[in-house]
């Protein structure tokens, strides 16, 4: 990968792309204390980076090559982008996915008129099958990470954040299989030796992180998180080499972070970002510098709509904004009145109510009442329950695994 094949690359993949200026962003700045940029690659056509490597890589392929059909394993992006780009080139994709694939990432690539097999729990699976496919029909394989030319087209997002920020300190970059850390810090060294390249895995799927301490690519037992597009159990071994030169460090982040996140770029940039593309601006907190120019690449914002629902109510309880209490109480006239008029004193709002008179056969604690309501924050959570135990009431906080369960 030289600069000669990354501008090539950058011609090519403006016909398939959008220009994803970088946008900055006061909210995580001021968290941060440094001066954060994101790069909106959720905002691509097909919703995520991937299409930037398919596209470059096809393009590099013989007529031939491509005439016997394209084929490859995703756990939904790169399948997207291969897709899309296979269309653009009139050529056939067959593209294995695992069972866990979101419903949205599915449809998407079907839409752009490939076949899809679902194969497997987890995107090693998939790839396995996928090979052997390719093999049994002669198709072209088109690795997601483990190809110079995918990750050279990948890395295309380096040179457009040194167009649009050449002074920039520290670029921020999702981390699966490998491919895109490996093109945009292999790129970003050659631009500016003295920038430093992050990458950012979820922490029960960090096969590059223990790759690296181990000083060769090691294959994890297993992996959980709800980052499904960085969720590789093997990192690619071509582009290894790449990550071991140039990459600075590696960061990673609990699923909780991610969560949590959702909710930040939602209500502060009015933007969807899937899980896997929220790790830049989680690894923002695990940063001990200060007043540095940070770029965070969104890789992607292919989320279904029930996956957003989940998220979004685990990141309300988790910023104490949703909780819920239970409470035993007397049963007779009046209590759930009074209860209700220290609640709305103390300006929470009900959202759920539920009245249960037969937890016991004791009439003085014989109702138990759960309350479901909003709040403003953890703050505000906690004065609720000291108002209701200053009430005579001995409020004990449930942890529902949803808003409504």
């Amino acid at each position: 990968m030289n600069l000669d094949k990354f501008e090539e690359a950058t011609e090519v993949v403006k016909k398939v792309t959008l220009r994803t200026k970088l946008i900055y962003s006061e909210y995580f700045s001021e968290i941060s204390n440094n001066k954060v940029y994101l790069k909106p690659e959720n905002m691509q056509y097909t919703g995520a980076y991937k299409v930037r490597g398919a596209f470059y890589k096809i393009s590099t392929l013989s007529k031939s090559e491509r005439n016997r059909g394209l084929i490859t394993a995703s756990a939904g992006n790169h399948a997207q982008g291969v897709a899309y780009a296979a269309k653009e080139f009139n050529a056939k994709a067959v593209i294995v996915m695992p069972n866990t694939t979101p419903l949205i990432k599915v449809n998407r690539t079907k839409s752009y008129g490939a076949e899809v097999i679902l194969y497997g729990d987890c995107y090693d699976e998939a790839c396995n099958y996928a090979y052997k496919l390719a093999e049994e029909h002669g198709y072209t394989f088109i690795h997601p990470f483990n190809d110079l030319d995918v990750a050279t087209g990948q890395g295309t997002i380096a040179m457009e954040i040194f167009k649009d920020l050449p002074t920039i300190d520290i670029i921020l970059a999702p981390v699966g299989g490998g491919g895109l850390i490996a093109g945009v810090a292999t790129l970003a060294k050659q631009l500016n030796p003295n920038i430093k390249v992050i990458g950012v895995e979820p922490a029960n799927a960090a096969s590059v992180k223990a790759s690296l301490k181990a000083g060769h690519v090691v294959t994890l037992d297993k992996i959980d998180t709800i980052a499904d597009g960085t969720a590789v159990k093997t990192p690619g071994d071509v582009v290894f080499p790449y990550i071991q030169k140039y990459v600075d460090d590696i960061i990673t982040v609990d699923d909780c972070e991610l969560i949590v996140n959702f909710l930040d770029m939602v209500e502060n940039h009015k933007m969807v970002v899937e899980n896997s593309g929220l790790l830049s601006v989680a690894a923002l907190k695990h940063l001990k510098c200060k007043n540095k120019k940070i770029a965070c690449i969104l890789s992607g914002g292919n989320m279904d709509i029930i996956t957003i629902s989940s998220v979004v109510q685990h990141g309300l309880i988790q910023r104490g904004r949703v909780f819920t209490v239970s409470i035993q109480l007397p049963d007779r006239p009046g209590e759930l009145l009074a209860v209700a008029a220290i609640i709305a004193r103390e300006q929470g709002n009900v959202i759920r109510l539920d009245h249960n008179q037969f937890v016991s056969i004791n009439r003085n604690s014989a109702v138990e009442l759960k309350i479901t309501m909003e709040t403003f924050g953890h703050e505000h959570k906690q004065q609720i329950v000291q108002a209701l135990i200053a009430g005579g009431y001995d409020p004990k906080i449930c942890q529902p695994n949803k808003i409504y369960d």
